[in-house]
């Protein structure tokens, strides 16, 4: 009998793990020289939002679209930021140290999709991010990431008795 293969989320632990893993990586922000000033006039709730936003995208509850707006939304917040780069790699670097400090899932297939969600989607806010602020934003489906290749997580088949 096939098992039910879980979400990201799932996997990851839902809502408490990733709260944290936000949580810690936003208390190191202010001390990293590349992303401080980035987030430095960063609302105190930015990180909760972040957290839904990447719960959702995970395939958690959907509270970022309901209380804050959808993807839509997400890309109007990135607009003349002007990221380069060079933060974008900081900004995956430092939470991916964090997920590792917090001992979050790191087993090759939950990684391999985190890093191809975070990947994606820190490109799309350097992208979006040299848009002027008035620039128009599309609705957009909220995106919704997955396995990928791997297919889910390694989980041997259950023996016959």
């Amino acid at each position: 009998m096939a098992s039910k293969v879980p979400t990201l989320y799932q996997w990851l632990g839902g809502a408490e793990p990733l709260n944290r893993l936000i949580d810690r990586f936003y208390q190191k922000v202010p001390a990293d020289p590349i992303l401080a000033p980035v987030f430095a006039h960063m609302s105190p709730e930015h990180f909760q939002h972040v957290a839904q936003f990447i719960a959702e995208v995970l395939g958690g509850p959907a509270d970022y679209s309901t209380l804050h707006g959808g993807h839509a939304e997400m890309i109007r917040h990135h607009l003349n930021r002007h990221i380069t780069d060079q933060q974008r790699q900081r900004w995956m670097f430092l939470l991916l140290e964090t997920a590792d400090e917090l001992q979050l899932p790191s087993d090759p297939e939950f990684r391999s999709a985190l890093v191809a969600y975070l990947e994606w989607g820190s490109r799309l806010a350097v992208i979006n991010s040299a848009l002027p602020a008035d620039a128009p934003v599309a609705e957009s489906p909220m995106p919704a990431w997955s396995w990928g290749v791997p297919g889910g997580p390694y989980q041997p088949e259950p023996q016959d008795s």
